[in-house]
């Protein structure tokens, strides 16, 4: 078995006249929530082999708290993740195979959608993810992604 950690960013301010959505930092209460689901991954032991973020603002302030909790990880930027719908994402988890734990720290809806199509095979049928949410699924070690194939093992928000 493996296992994929998906991680959507904390709460982050709300757009500032003329400001990108990209460009949005974490606010208070998302620094504290980035915080607890840091401390929560290493109390658990589930430091990733590798981290696949999105290149915005608040997906990168989210993991640069996970790196002060847990220590250093092997970390990338992936732009495709900003704004992806769930087969995108699945495609882009399906090419680290061959990381034995593999996080992806993005964005709503596409990761309550994914978390749903991996689960149970319709990505119709989410039930959300609250900002710093954290969703554990379990894959075989081997196979392609492909929707109904993980168990969900763990989920908590702070």
């Amino acid at each position: 078995m493996r296992e994929l950690i998906l991680l959507r960013h904390a709460h982050a301010e709300l757009p500032q006249p003329g400001q990108a959505d990209f460009d949005r930092p974490l606010s208070a209460e998302g620094l504290a929530e980035a915080d607890a689901v840091a401390t929560w991954l290493r109390d658990k032991a589930l430091v990733p082999d590798r981290v696949l973020c999105s290149p915005s603002r608040r997906t990168r302030e989210t993991l640069d708290a996970v790196v002060e909790v847990v220590g250093n990880l092997d970390k990338r930027l992936e732009p495709v993740i900003y704004e992806a719908m769930p087969g995108t994402l699945a495609g882009l988890i399906d090419g680290h195979r061959d990381a034995d734990r593999l996080m992806l720290v993005g964005h709503n809806p596409g990761l309550e959608r994914l978390v749903a199509l991996l689960h149970s095979g319709q990505s119709g049928e989410y039930r959300g993810m609250p900002p710093a949410a954290v969703a554990v699924l379990s894959l075989p070690a081997e196979s392609a992604i492909e929707p109904g194939i993980a168990t969900l093992s763990a989920f908590w928000w702070p």
